[in-house]
């Protein structure tokens, strides 16, 4: 009998052995201040979830929306826990699938989303409501983060002029995407972008060139609103109306013979940024278009220096959405001022944290992945604390791990796992043993050097 020999699958061979390589690698202790900052917020969010949720709570199952957030806190810190152990190299990988179902998931909603507040967020997968514009956002991140690493100009603080403007066009789709749903979203990632772009080295003219760009492009989108209809969704027959799951309230559902504008969220925005800039706003007697920030300002004034205590919170009952958009309300109320400042500094203490780990880091890829993850946390934290305040018109935008909602627990999650993981693997500034090992493991093109 006459033995063939066959070659071995040598692609698999070098993907087993840059596993075992990987592996190989000594890891640090993981940062125990990031994960302190995760652990306080947990708690934060266990204990102000319940005092918020009186919207929610029914007299046959009082515990039903806790006990959901629970379920959403404790899956989002199993998903940490896997991220943190896993070498942050894997992230390259997966960056692109990532990518590729937020934007797919995306243009499912604007098509064939559920309706809040006047525009299409969300869409229901069981009794989770997925949230595609909180997916947008970390994709946003890790894109950038990968694109700056490999267009870094060998021996300079600075990026390509073609990395410079896959940046920019990465920033153009995600933001155009997000720009359908709302404006604060929109804002919001234009500012992660351009932080990034002075993290990953850009000189200023080229972020200034970007700056332009990115200005005209929103001009551009907002012209089209204009040209397309300003008007809002307006409530459909009860018959119609959708429960969203992981909540108890309501909101209205399209239907085929609906007239509603395809892009229609104009008017909302004019009329948010004239309120809010009106004097004397605070004296204007309550209704609906006010009521948010006329009872989260109540809530405030309540609390004082030192709160009421957790449980003993007067205006959750009637504040809208204290559970998610106002509750740092509700912790204000609570907790004072002392703690809403303790909040605060929890999240600077996350990204003035993630700045220390960013430094010790070696390579690029790490060291803008880790502050990238932190920008975008701490950035939508002040968003959030500053219109809830009445720094910012009113819009909505959750505190992240704090405020209920299972996508945005859950991204938040993956945002810590990913510090957690850079952490505890990237190769650390003169330890050069630990250098040698990580240049052996990165693609030629992740070797670029750190440039914060």
């Amino acid at each position: 009998m006459e033995l063939t020999a066959t070659k071995p699958n040598t692609a698999k061979a070098a993907s087993k052995a840059e596993s075992e390589e990987i592996v190989s690698v000594k890891p640090h202790r993981t940062d125990a201040q990031i994960w302190g900052i995760y652990i306080g917020l947990f708690l934060i969010s266990i204990v102000e979830l319940y005092s918020a949720s009186s919207h929610e709570v029914k007299a046959s199952n009082i515990f039903g929306p806790f006990l959901r957030h629970i379920m959403f806190l404790v899956t989002g810190l199993g998903m940490m826990l896997v991220l943190q152990r896993t070498h942050y190299q894997k992230f390259l990988k997966w960056t692109k699938w990532f990518a590729t179902v937020s934007v797919l998931f995306m243009a499912y909603t604007l098509v064939n989303g559920d309706y809040i507040n006047g525009a299409r967020r969300s869409f229901s997968i069981g009794i989770a409501s997925i949230q595609p514009a909180e997916m947008l956002k970390l994709s946003a991140v890790l894109v950038i983060a990968l694109i700056l690493c490999r267009s870094q100009k060998k021996g300079m603080r600075d990026v390509t002029d073609i990395g410079l403007w896959r940046v920019t066009g990465a920033v153009m789709l995600f933001g155009g995407l997000l720009f359908f749903q709302g404006l604060t979203n929109t804002l919001l990632l234009m500012a992660i972008s351009l932080s990034m772009m002075v993290i990953g080295g850009v000189s200023l003219p080229k972020i200034g060139k970007a700056f332009i760009v990115l200005v005209v492009f929103a001009v551009a989108g907002l012209g089209i609103k204009v040209l397309f209809g300003t008007g809002e969704k307006k409530a459909e027959t009860a018959e119609n109306d959708l429960i969203v799951p992981g909540t108890e309230y309501v909101v209205a559902r399209a239907t085929e013979d609906s007239k509603v504008a395809n892009v229609g969220r104009l008017q909302t925005w004019v009329n948010r940024v004239n309120r809010h800039f009106k004097t004397g706003k605070w004296r204007d007697p309550i209704n609906d278009e006010n009521q948010q920030e006329q009872y989260s300002y109540l809530a405030q004034a309540h609390g004082g220096v030192f709160g009421v205590m957790p449980g003993n919170s007067r205006e959750t009952a009637r504040l809208p959405l204290a559970f998610s958009d106002y509750i740092y309300a509700i912790i204000i109320e609570e907790l004072g001022l002392a703690g809403g400042i303790v909040v605060l500094v929890l999240y600077l203490w996350l990204l003035a944290r993630a700045s220390v780990v960013c430094r010790r880091c070696q390579t690029a890829f790490p060291a803008f992945l880790v502050l990238g993850m932190a920008v975008f946390i701490v950035f939508q934290a002040i968003v959030h604390m500053c219109i809830v305040t009445g720094v910012f018109p009113v819009s909505g935008q959750p505190l992240p791990l704090i405020s209920k909602g299972g996508t945005s627990i859950w991204i938040t999650s993956i945002a810590f796992g990913v510090m957690l993981s850079v952490s505890r693997f990237a190769a650390r500034k003169n330890k050069n043993a630990e250098i040698k090992q990580e240049m052996n493991i990165l693609s030629e093109d992740l070797k670029a050097q750190n440039p914060t």
